[in-house]
This record gives structure tokens, sequence and C-alpha cells, in this order.
């Protein structure tokens, strides 16, 4: 998972993709990067670290240019390498910048192609600089001086043709301007927006319809399922499917966790959807708890509140804030290492004593993973005087690794992996357990767009919809994603970071 935002305009943009480099950063928060484009020649910062600590004041003057894209990083593949950070850039041919939301899921057969038959060399163990070299081998067949939007499309093709996985991109060529494409099955979000002004017509292409808002462009729509969009450094605007059975099945995660609220994500709304979530779970509890004991509601911040304030109402229960968010620390899920992410519950969250003494308590969050986070949140409930704490997920169990550009953990790792609800409850210390059901979460957000017939449930069902998922490449991730190895991969890119940055950047 990571945030995209690209920028055609008429007055500098380096300022406008910071900004919506930061309201993407819950998209990524290990690294963040800026390039923008003047007369030809490409302007760039990139490094390690959240937008705020990457970009200084000396930064910003040097990214010239009315034509940019920006990118926040979370590690889904490769490494925290400082030198992972995107977006990645290759001369050849004609000078391609690309960033890249997603995950290939045969990235290790086109590494081996795009040496041993494009003959090109990567630097890096990131997919995403896979996907920028098979798209700049494919446009290289164009065999072409100058190119055009269609070129890029017909590169866009065999992008597809060659690349599995989920995938969102955003590129710059110079002689061209800005461009992006979605997958064919729409598993990463993108949308496209424009704002008018007196100078005329300003674009920009990101993750979340919310980037679009913070600068003031009015969202025109997401890019279709194979889809590719142009706009030229004049302005001109162009749009192209390139898939040859584009299959509309956004990842039904980004509803449940990862976009933000107040975002539009293929015609539904974030926020309604996780209404809808708390209004389903409420049934649900009703159903299988009738004569419940709850006294009080709370959600575990940020993401769960908007259910949890649903499902509360339909309960007819009180609804508080036990926990007060520290808004400084970082997203716990998307932290590497078991004792990171424990130790990081109890720096992020502080519960309110006066809540919770002598309660029933219902906690509502936005779905468990391994467990850890979940256990210490319990915990913390009873060492606030609860009496008594239940446990509601907005989503399902998650039973199987998410493939897609979600570093879940290995299935190993999960804690509804080989559990039954009650066998969890115990694992995480609850005294009842609640999960959403799979067909209402599918109702809960496709409620939002009829259009959309089937959603990637993959981390739910074990139904992955690409196809071409098989045992041997769950096991493969399997080994690579244990907090055994994450704790090998933080260490390395530690030691990488050392030598990198020998000299100070608090200037």
């Amino acid at each position: 998972m990571c945030g995209i935002v690209g920028v055609v305009a008429n007055t500098p943009v380096n300022q406008e993709i910071y900004d919506a480099l930061t309201v993407l950063q819950h998209r990524g928060q290990d690294a963040a990067g800026i390039v923008t484009c003047e007369k030809g020649r490409l302007y760039q910062r990139k490094d390690n670290g959240m937008v705020k600590d990457v970009f200084r004041t000396r930064h910003m003057r040097d990214l010239h240019g009315v034509v940019g894209i920006g990118h926040v990083r979370y590690p889904t593949a490769g490494s925290s390498s400082s030198a992972e950070a995107q977006p990645f850039y290759v001369n050849s041919p004609y000078g391609i910048v690309m960033g890249h939301n997603g995950n290939l899921t045969n990235a290790e057969q086109l590494t081996k192609e795009i040496y041993e038959q494009d003959l090109r060399h990567l630097n890096t163990n990131s997919d995403s600089e896979v996907l920028l070299n098979v798209f700049a081998h494919e446009l290289m067949k164009q065999k072409k001086l100058f190119i055009d939007a269609e070129d890029i499309f017909n590169a866009v093709r065999g992008v597809h043709k060659r690349a599995k996985g989920g995938y969102a991109a955003v590129g710059i060529i110079p002689s061209i301007g800005v461009f992006a494409f979605r997958d064919p099955f729409a598993l990463r979000p993108i949308v496209v927006g424009k704002r008018v002004t007196e100078m005329g017509v300003d674009y920009m292409v990101a993750s979340e319809s919310v980037a679009l808002d913070a600068a003031g462009y009015q969202l025109m729509r997401d890019l279709d399922p194979g889809e590719a969009v142009v706009i030229a450094n004049e302005g001109l605007i162009q749009f192209e499917q390139c898939a040859a059975k584009p299959q509309l099945t956004p990842c039904i995660f980004e509803y449940v966790y990862f976009a933000r609220p107040d975002s539009m994500i293929d015609g539904v709304s974030v926020y309604k959807s996780r209404l809808r979530m708390g209004e389903k779970l409420a049934y649900r509890i009703m159903k299988e708890f009738p004569d419940n004991d709850i006294d009080v509601v709370m959600p575990i911040p940020d993401t769960s509140r908007t259910s949890a304030l649903e499902l509360a109402t339909i309960l007819n229960k009180p609804y508080r804030e036990g926990f007060i968010k520290n808004r400084y620390i970082g997203r716990t899920f998307i932290m590497p290492g078991q004792t990171l992410r424990k130790k990081s519950v109890r720096q992020k969250l502080n519960p309110v004593p006066l809540e919770f003494e002598g309660k029933n308590v219902l906690l509502v969050d936005d779905s468990i993973v391994r467990g850890t986070t979940s256990g210490e949140i319990v915990q913390m409930a009873r060492d606030a005087g609860a009496k008594k704490v239940y446990f509601a997920s907005a989503a399902p169990a998650v039973r199987f690794p998410y493939v897609y550009g979600i570093d879940m953990p290995s299935a190993s790792e999960l804690v509804a992996n080989g559990r039954d609800t009650a066998q969890i409850a115990e694992f995480i210390g609850a005294d009842r357990l609640f999960y959403q059901d799979l067909d209402d979460l599918v109702d809960a957000v496709g409620f939002g767009n009829k259009a959309i017939k089937e959603f990637d449930t993959s981390c739910f069902s074990g139904c992955y919809i690409t196809g071409d998922i098989t045992p041997e490449y769950l096991a493969s991730i399997d080994s690579s994603r244990n907090d055994h190895a994450q704790a090998k991969k933080q260490q390395v890119a530690q030691e990488s970071v050392g030598i990198h940055n020998g000299d100070s950047d608090e200037d």
C-alpha cells in the first residue's frame, strides 16, 4: 500500500504535491518522494521518513516546474532501504519517472525477463522498479524518436499483458507530461480531478479523492480497470482502455481500513460504507447476543469510529471515547515486528479510566489481523477497570495473506488462521468476540455502487481474483513476511540508512 499523486498545472506544483502527500500520508509512512519537470529537466527529492521530515525548505525550492508526481511508500515488497524510496527513474527511452502503488505477483518472473530478454538492469528489489522497466521496454518497442499519447497507451497494453497483480501507477515523460494507469482488475485505487483557474485548467491524479479535495480539484472520475490517462504538458487530457478483459473488482479492504473516510473510491463513499458496516454488525450482535449486558460502546480510534457510532445507535447503547490517541504515532498495522507493534499500542492509545470502571464494554475495531494489538487493547481496558470486555470487528476474520499491495503477515501469524471465533476471543482476552459476516460486508460497501458486481475479498475468503496465486507462491511470501524475516529486513535497512545518511540532514 502506497500513495501516489501527479499534477499538470499552470503554476508551480511542488507545494501542491507536498500537500497532497501529507493528505495521503496514511497510505505510507516509510518514505516519500517528489519529482518535478521544467523545460525537459527533472528535479528530484526522496528519502526515508514522513513527508514533513523528507522535505525541507531548501528541497522545495529546488523542485521546479508545473508538472510533477509524488509518492509515499509503505514497503509491500523489497526492503525499507532509502534506495527504494520512489519515484524511480530510467533514462531510456525518453527519460521516465514512475511511482507505483500495489504489488506484482509475478515480479520474480518479470525480473528474470527484464535481464535476459529486455537487457535491462534493476538496481533494487522493488517490484515498482520492475513495473517501470517493463513499461520502459514496452515503450521502446514503439521505435520512434518522438512519441505521443497513443504510444504510451500501447506501452500500457504491453504492461497489462506481462504484469500480474494489483497496481496503480503515475509517471512523467518530460517530452509528453504525466501519465497514469490502473491494473485490469482495479484492485488499487486511482482518481482523476480537474480545477479551473484564471490561467486555465489544472489536472491531478491521486490514490484517493481526498487529495483532490484538499487542493480544490473537482473529482472527475476513477480510472476504469485497465484504463490509462495521459495529461500533456499543454493540458490536453486523453483516456484509453488498455486491457483486453477489464473487470471491476476493487479491494474491499480499502473501505475497511486503508482509505480515509472522506474519500470516494469507485463511486462509493468510504464513510457511508463504514456506517453500513456498523449497522450490519449491530444486527449480527443483536441476533447472537439478544440479552446482552453491554453498558457502553467504544471505538478503537481512528478507523473504527464511524462503524462504532452507527453500531451504538442501533443497539441503543451509549457511545464513548474511552481511548485517547496520540496522533504522533504511526499506524501500528504497518509497523514491522511484533515487539515494536506491542510497544506502539501503549504509546498510541491511553484509556480514560472513568469510562471503563465497573462497566461491560464493547470495543469496536475495523479488523483483527495478528491479534497483537487487539490483545493489548483488551488488557488496557481491563487495567482501566472494565468489568467485562467484549470485542467486535467491522470486518470478517482475516484468515489469508493479501498479495496485491498490502503487506499482511504470513498466514501462520494471522490470529484467525486455524482458530474459531471462541479461540480467537480467548487469544485476545475478550469475554466475547463478534465478527462481521462477509456477505454483510460486501453488501455494506457494494450498496454505494451497484455497478460493482464483485470485490476482491481474498484476505477473508482465500479466493484470489487474478487466478494466478498458487500454494507455492503463498508459501514463498509466508517465509518472507513473518516477523523473523521482517526483523532481518529492518536490521539491513537500518544499516543501509546509517551508511547512506553519514552526513547530517538537519539543516
